[in-house]
């Protein structure tokens, strides 16, 4: 559970109480804003709000493994309010399927990651 902050709370599915929480961080920069999270192949992935990015999460220690970077996924024309933001991940584990989308954002957008290519 995240509740906008640095922090993720695990919860006991059955009770919601709550079974421990730890900070995240990238290197020694905790990261803010945390909102939608989605458990995929053994990491948390949370978006961070108002950003394109998606920081993908172990959730051993807290440490950003990488990032999802989905900047100009969503035309500018989509984006003249203020609230049309980022703001929802969903894994199909059958299929191994991502999809992404936002508030105010018309569509629905199935990813495939791929590794960073360096210069």
């Amino acid at each position: 559970m995240s509740d906008g902050t640095s922090e993720i709370r695990v919860l006991n599915a059955s009770t919601l109480a709550e079974k421990r929480r730890f900070m995240v961080y990238d290197g020694d920069t905790p990261i803010h804003q945390l909102n939608e999270l989605e458990f995929v192949e053994g990491e948390i992935f949370a978006n961070v709000w108002q950003t394109d990015r998606i920081a993908r999460i172990s959730p051993q220690s807290g440490k950003v493994v990488g990032w999802i970077d989905l900047k100009g996924l969503l035309s500018p024309m989509y984006r003249l309010e203020s609230g049309a933001v980022l703001n929802g991940i969903a894994y199909d584990a059958d299929r191994k399927r991502l999809f992404v989308t936002g508030k105010l954002w018309p569509s629905i957008f199935e990813i495939r990651l791929v590794p960073k290519q360096l210069k």
